[in-house]
């Protein structure tokens, strides 16, 4: 059936194409090209388990000189055109967040947002149609079709979005297409479906990096685990390139000669070099990270050519085809942060550095900006950055809070660029891992400025770039110290808190810090500032990294703290997630009861108190109070009542007579049977 009707349907379809003046320019046949070579590469790299590549291709052009790549896909059977997961979405991915071939081959719709994920991937455009056509012969003989359109964009993280219902293809003719394009344009994702893509996209990130990190230390020799994150961090920055400025290196650019200044290497360092130098970084912060990439990137081996291909040529492809489409799409997570942590699952660290260079998770990341009021107008730091997780997730609250703020499009963009430049400051003392940082930043979204490579407890204020002679105004701090600084990190929250005049803070922290460690360092900071909230979080947060028992605790900045103070005391061990540590795992982490509301709600009680008690129990929220000349009772839950109530002692009485009762009988009985 499928062979007699499929053929029927491209040619009706390819009927209507040839009856439109279609708006599109024949010259274009190097854009064309590049669209062919992009579903070449999807198709080679799923072994053609996706089906064939798309039955037909346009490259459509609107009354603003765009280009639109347009892909259908034909399937003959009346039951093909698309297949939706729970949260309709199109159906492409499996449970363990890897590509559905079987999904992606057998219903059009979902094959063509396949393709057009290629074209997102490896070209430059950016909004690509996605057409999916279906048919079948009724009772009668006659041919019956159906249509569905989707739009496939970096706007809507490659998932792609519903256009419309067409009856045919006319809406690509040169009389429709602009109408068309201005209804594709005003497609919007609402923040609650964006977050779901985001979310989805990241357990995918997860997947990819464990695969390109086992790949590498399983194939490929002589690499450490900082010359990985490097290979990384310099492929993508080669390949983001900037608009009209600096184009992207593609795969093919790397040639695998021999000779010096035409090496693999060569060309990578050059097209970084460009990068960093449009972006205007300092110029020593420029010299180290060309300084410190070259010195993976140019060495001997790893540019030597064997059988006609270098190894870095090897691994740029395979970072390119693994990762190319999350930083394409422009997903700001903490990226070399996920990296490393997944290094650390292949290496034999020990417990104590595990402990020390731990990277946050993204959702708790995103609570201690939430719980330290970080709005587009906050000037955030920390003091322990390490691969700049929390400032990742300080900033994406700062630029969605300007986005859901500021409506003029002018003024927006100098908001946002003042956000990366200005707003955010970073401290790490240890010099690899502050290369993580301001890799991180600049992959995440150019907020690297001041990052400095310094040490936090003698550093004097000041900004590291730009207004150099200026104390850096943070009203906000955020942290995750290293548990083996003196009084768990606590030294580092006094200095931070001691250097700024207003705001607040949120960090995490082991709990022996509030009951018993750090008395010293929590006495002082109390005489000058406010806890808040003491939150008591799971105690496998950090799975497989480290298994003590941390809290959350939430200050007001230069508020000085009042034996009357109210202190908001939670227990937060049920966050609704439930947590793994298995290396082959398609996630770790799984919502089993609410989690994303249980985050939503704690921001909210420590905001404003007992009022929003909703899903968190009255029996995990306790409002106490401190002594704050003590500074060991930071830890406390909910008093339990032991006082015997009515209904209990009326219990204890039922049950009281109704032994007496059973054992009066008992012994009647005996009587009886004597």
């Amino acid at each position: 059936m499928k062979k007699s009707i499929e053929p029927n349907i491209a040619e009706l379809a390819n009927g209507w194409l040839k009856s439109f003046n279609l708006p599109y320019k024949l010259e274009q046949e190097s854009l064309n090209q590049g669209i062919d070579n992009a579903l070449n590469d999807y198709f080679s790299k799923s072994g053609g388990k996706g089906g064939n590549r798309p039955d037909t291709k346009l490259l459509l052009q609107d009354k603003q000189l765009n280009y639109f790549p347009i892909l259908i896909e034909y399937k003959g059977y009346k039951d093909k055109l698309i297949k939706l997961n729970a949260d309709g979405q199109v159906d492409n991915l499996t449970t363990k967040n890897e590509p559905n071939f079987k999904t992606i081959k057998d219903f059009a719709v979902n094959g063509a947002v396949h393709y057009a994920n290629a074209v997102l991937h490896h070209t430059s455009y950016t909004d690509i149609i996605a057409i999916g056509v279906t048919g079948y012969k009724d009772d009668s003989g006659g041919l019956q079709h159906e249509i569905g359109v989707y739009y496939v964009s970096k706007d809507n993280l490659g998932a792609g979005q519903k256009v419309d219902d067409y009856a045919d293809l006319s809406f690509l003719s040169d009389k429709h297409f602009d109408d068309f394009v201005e209804k594709v344009k005003s497609l919007s994702l609402t923040e609650e479906e964006l977050d779901k893509l985001k979310t989805q996209r990241e357990k995918e990130i997860d997947v990819s990096l464990r695969k390109l990190n086992h790949d590498i230390y399983q194939n490929e020799r002589g690499l450490g685990e900082n010359d990985r994150v490097y290979l990384v961090a310099a492929s993508i920055i080669a390949t983001i390139g900037i608009p009209n400025e600096v184009p992207p290196l593609e795969k093919s650019e790397l040639k695998s000669q021999s000779y010096k200044g035409g090496r693999d290497g060569d060309i990578i360092v050059s097209r970084v070099t460009a990068f960093l130098e449009k972006k205007g970084l300092p110029q020593d912060k420029k010299d180290l990270i060309i300084r410190t990439l070259s010195n993976t990137l140019l060495t001997e081996n790893i540019n030597k050519v064997i059988d006609g291909e270098s190894q870095l040529k090897r691994i740029f492809t395979k970072i390119v085809d693994d990762l190319g489409i999350y930083y394409k799409i422009g997903l700001t997570t903490d990226f070399t942060g996920k990296l490393f942590n997944e290094m650390y699952g292949w290496l034999g660290f020990s417990q104590d550095k595990l402990n020390d260079v731990v990277l946050t998770p993204s959702y708790i990341a995103t609570t201690l900006a939430k719980l330290a009021r970080v709005n587009k107008n906050s000037y955030v730091w920390d003091f322990a950055t390490g691969s700049a997780g929390l400032l990742v997730a300080a900033m994406n609250e700062m630029l969605n809070d300007a986005k859901n703020t500021i409506s003029s499009p002018e003024e927006l963009a100098l908001k946002e660029a003042q956000i990366k430049a200005e707003q955010l400051l970073g401290l790490e003392m240890l010099s690899s891992v502050y290369m993580l940082a301001i890799l991180n930043m600049i992959l995440m979204g150019d907020g690297s400025s001041n990052i400095l490579n310094e040490d936090s407890l003698s550093f004097d204020g000041k900004y590291g770039f730009g207004k150099t002679n200026e104390n850096f105004p943070a009203d906000a701090f955020i942290l995750n110290p290293p548990y083996s600084a003196n009084g768990n990190g606590m030294n580092f929250v006094e200095k931070a808190l001691g250097m700024m005049n207003k705001g607040y803070a949120a960090i995490i922290i082991q709990n022996s810090a509030g009951s018993g460690k750090a008395t010293s360092y929590n006495k002082k900071i109390l005489a000058k500032h406010t806890l808040i909230a003491s939150i008591k979080m799971p105690i496998d947060i950090f799975i497989g990294k480290s298994s003590v028992q941390t809290n959350i605790y939430v200050f007001r900045v230069k508020d000085k703290h009042q034996r009357d103070e109210v202190v908001k005391f939670i227990d937060f061990s049920n966050d609704g997630y439930a947590r793994s540590n298995r290396k082959k795992a398609s996630s770790n982490l799984k919502d089993i009861g609410q989690a994303k509301e249980r985050y939503e709600e704690l921001v909210n009680l420590v905001r404003f108190g007992k009022s929003k008690l909703k899903i968190i129990t009255e029996q995990e929220y306790y409002e106490g109070h401190i002594d704050p000349t003590n500074g060991d009772d930071w830890n406390q839950s909910a008093p339990i009542d032991t006082k015997p109530s009515i209904q209990d002692f009326e219990k204890t009485l039922s049950d009281y007579l109704a032994w007496e009762v059973s054992n009066i009988l008992k012994n009647q009985g005996e009587i009886l049977g004597k």
